[in-house]
């Protein structure tokens, strides 16, 4: 912002220069106080200028008028932490598909984007950004990648890049700090902390089944929030040592029922210092059920005030990563972020204002969100070549009979156990068996570094014939492969080496469902209608293979996480989350 233009903003606080818009015959909801009472809002360009009984000093010739008619003023919701390419959405289509739904603005470290193509590349990222009625309040990645043993990306982010991007303005804080990076006293992060208490930012950490001694170390690297929380003890702990604790529910890891008792037992005072994320999300199940405001609805139906849930979605994320200045409540100063919603306890929301702009009006959404033209680097194709069968075969010694072999056993969509089964072998290659549960899987280094590709085996699956891949794979996003036929696995690998990335199932060398991710093999500017019929059709095509899984894809897209217990795949290897090794999944031949 320039002089000249806090110079207009203050001319316009006090009625010297005509604001865009007011909202007359509303009912704030102001999260500051907790309190309702009629009110009227002016807006100036992108900020609120006035929010009084009577702003009616404020109304020129062009003044916009909007009617709120006994609706509430709500803030515009805060996601606090989100990997928004997990959606699959570009960031022109994800805010088409969320902004309607009431959320303006998000915490996101753009990780999935770094991966692919670099902190350079973001530079497109942000241009976009710059375009769209969405707020993306950025922590660069503590470190990339996430893995440990590290896998392959095509840009690892180390303490270097703290130094210099930690101290802009455009940089909120230091994302997803791991607690096995703390635990094993890595340099580059302790770098990275370090420079972040010196540029007064927070930590944003990702800390899952953390208790005791464990947390108290991981408290020590000055993690200010933290969203891992897998029950609602685990939730209390982190709120009584000081956390601010950020209740998830994504599409997969559904854990608002259970954390929300710290909330509604356990301890009531602690809402303050909580609030709301979805960390991974689909277009379908936006479409279908909403985005933050469907947490808004869980929170007040779980037993929670309408006030205390919209507290959670808005203010609590704001003064939690310290951008309350900007967002957060409905304020002089602030963003012009506000939604007209029927009623607090029921929450259906009818008009969105976003960066100053109407973006939907009594349920019809006026803003046109066209994506922009995509640089070359962003369609960059997977440097793999053409593979075949026998690169999926697993080989051992030709006179063997049986192998015994330790799977990774789903048990959740990050919780994986270990598995020990015995496969028969073929001709010296191991079979994979619908009757023990066991598929083969794979992941295929894509960018051409080094050619890695990994080798092993999965249960929990269900499949009985076929393949199914994905180059949307979080925190690496190489190409991850599972399957019963070899044959099949080479087809689904050559299908997205073909068209650059993206998901899709195959089964007797027939594909089955495909859905193209174009911009760096991750997302697509598919509309989210589309995008969500898409998920549909691999969904369908995945049960065909006899998987029932919630969501095939979006399980095996997480195969190569290693920062969740207890095993992992990556193209370095499997590996035992709880030694951060590797390990050999073949364990004895007969």
């Amino acid at each position: 912002m320039t002089i000249q233009q806090l110079g207009e903003y203050i001319d316009a606080g006090a009625a010297q220069v005509p604001a865009d818009i007011v909202i007359k015959n509303g009912i704030l909801v102001n999260v500051n106080t907790s309190e309702y009472y009629p009110a009227e809002v002016a807006i100036y360009q992108r900020k609120i200028v006035a929010v009084d009984k009577d702003v009616t000093d404020y109304i020129g010739a062009q003044t916009q008028i909007l009617d709120a008619q006994g609706q509430y003023l709500v803030p515009g919701l805060i996601d606090g932490h989100i990997h928004v390419e997990c959606s699959k959405l570009s960031m022109t289509r994800f805010a088409q598909a969320v902004v309607p739904h009431g959320t303006t603005s998000i915490i996101s470290g753009l990780d999935e984007y770094i991966s692919v193509v670099g902190l350079e590349g973001l530079k497109e990222i942000f241009e976009e950004i710059d375009q769209i009625p969405l707020k993306v309040f950025w922590g660069l990645p503590y470190k990339t990648p996430y893995t440990m043993p590290q896998s392959t990306i095509a840009y690892n982010v180390t303490a270097a890049d703290h130094a210099k991007y930690q101290a802009q303005a455009d940089c909120y804080g230091v994302w997803e700090t791991v607690r096995e990076a703390v635990q094993i006293k890595d340099p580059d992060t302790l770098k990275a902390l370090l420079a972040a208490q010196k540029n007064h930012k927070p930590i944003f950490g990702c800390s899952p089944m953390a208790h005791g001694k464990d947390l108290n170390q991981y408290l020590m690297s000055g993690v200010h929030v933290d969203h891992e929380s897998y029950d609602h003890e685990e939730f209390l702990e982190k709120a009584r040592k000081g956390l601010h604790v950020v209740l998830r529910e994504s599409s997969v890891t559904k854990f608002l029922k259970e954390n929300i008792k710290a909330v509604t037992q356990d301890a009531p005072g602690m809402a303050r210092h909580t609030s709301f994320c979805t960390d991974d999300v689909n277009a379908h199940d936006i479409l279908e059920q909403g985005h933050l405001d469907h947490l808004v609805k869980l929170a007040i139906q779980a037993g929670v005030s309408a006030m205390t849930a919209i507290q959670m979605a808005t203010l609590n994320n704001a003064e939690a990563y310290q951008i309350d200045d900007q967002v957060g409540s409905i304020a002089p100063g602030k963003e012009a972020d506000i939604l007209l919603v029927d009623r607090p306890e029921t929450f259906n929301i009818q008009s969105v204002i976003s960066k100053g702009q109407v973006v939907l009006h009594n349920h019809e959404v006026l803003e046109e969100f066209t994506p922009p033209q995509r640089s070359a680097k962003l369609k960059g194709t997977l440097k793999l070549a053409p593979v075949q069968a026998a690169d999926f075969a697993v080989k051992v010694d030709s006179s063997a009979q049986t192998a015994q072999v330790r799977t990774i056993k789903s048990v959740g969509p990050f919780v994986r156990k270990q598995r020990d089964v015995s496969l028969p072998v073929n001709n010296g290659v191991i079979q994979p068996s619908a009757q023990e549960d066991v598929a083969l899987v794979s992941v295929l280094e894509r960018y051409g570094i080094n050619h890695k590709q990994a080798h092993g085996f999965i249960s929990g699956w269900s499949l009985q014939k076929g393949a199914i891949a994905t180059t949307v794979a979080p925190d690496d996003n190489n190409l991850v492969v599972a399957g019963m036929q070899t044959a099949d696995m080479a087809l689904a690998v050559n299908t997205l080496i073909e068209c650059g990335g993206g998901q899709v199932v195959v089964a007797d060398g027939q594909v089955l469902a495909l859905l193209k991710l174009p911009l760096g093999g991750i997302t697509t500017d598919l509309t989210p209608q589309d995008l969500a019929q898409k998920e549909l059709e691999l969904k369908k095509a995945a049960e065909q293979l006899g998987c029932h899984l919630p969501d095939p894809l979006f399980y095996l897209s997480f195969l190569p996480i290693t920062a969740i217990p207890d095993l992992a795949i990556t193209d370095g290897g499997n590996v035992d989350s709880t030694k951060l090794k590797y390990f050999d999944p073949l364990l004895t031949v007969e």
